[in-house]
């Protein structure tokens, strides 16, 4: 009996070193296998954010950003994106001024005179309209047509050399073929202006400048000529520097239906 409980005894020993062991390495797999999901989720939140494709940024080329650059330039450069006012250089306001009593024509520009014409205006019986017009088109060497009548360009055309439409159907601002004429009521409503004159201010003009007559003498048009006019060769050297900014494109030859006859 003593010999079976000595044996008993160290097979308790034994089981109990077994369970000891075994426990021991459930707690460091345990904690090693915890150790490696903590480094795996940390790897992955940082994944998340250097392997997140980022959102496409534009930069303007000339500020020499490059794509992306700081958070606080690319706030600035969004919240600039989505303001929906835009800084825009101011164009130019060019005006044309025409005076009936005094038969002058003044070209302005932001409210300043660059320089005045002589014209012909309406006869009595075919007077010049008056009011606010804007040029709506404009041709270089027009073909006349009145009703059944065309003329080819050249000397013997009405409208000479340049036409500026109005927006009144059938007027506008021409050359003439009859250069005596201009400083008279004389045309059938038209303005008419010297060749050279007119030739010069169709490089000054564009379609959308606003026309402007008056019959009487009130007191912008006593303002408008009797104020010293500017000195225009700066303003031409400035359209010939940049022609895209002061002049006109020549259109193609046009045919223009006019009350002049």
């Amino acid at each position: 009996m003593r010999r079976l409980v000595v044996i008993s005894s160290r097979k308790s020993k034994l089981i109990a070193v077994s369970v000891g062991a075994l426990l021991l390495t459930s707690i460091h797999l345990a904690a090693t296998a915890r150790a490696t999901l903590s480094n795996q989720h940390s790897a992955i939140s940082q994944g998340a954010v250097t392997l997140m494709p980022k959102a496409p940024f534009e930069t303007d080329p000339l500020a020499g950003e490059q794509p992306g650059g700081s958070p606080a330039k690319q706030a600035k450069k969004i919240i600039e994106d989505k303001s929906p006012v835009r800084l825009v250089t101011p164009a130019r306001q060019r005006q044309i001024v025409i005076s009936i009593p005094d038969r002058k024509l003044a070209l302005l520009e932001d409210g300043k005179v660059l320089k005045t014409y002589p014209i012909a205006v309406g006869a009595r019986h075919t007077p010049s309209p008056d009011g606010d017009f804007v040029i709506v088109n404009h041709a270089k060497d027009p073909t006349y047509r009145h009703g059944d009548k065309e003329i080819a360009p050249g000397n013997d055309n009405p409208l000479g050399s340049r036409w500026m439409g109005l927006s009144l159907k059938g007027y506008g601002i021409h050359g003439t073929n009859v250069q005596s004429s201009v400083g008279k009521a004389v045309s059938h409503g038209c303005f008419r202006m010297r060749k050279q004159d007119v030739e010069e201010l169709y490089t000054m003009v564009q379609v959308g400048d606003i026309v402007t007559v008056r019959r009487e003498r009130d007191p912008m048009i006593a303002q408008v000529f009797t104020t010293p006019v500017a000195p225009l060769a700066a303003n031409l050297a400035v359209a010939q520097n940049n022609p895209g900014d002061l002049q006109i494109a020549a259109s193609e030859k046009a045919t223009v239906e006019t009350t002049e006859q």
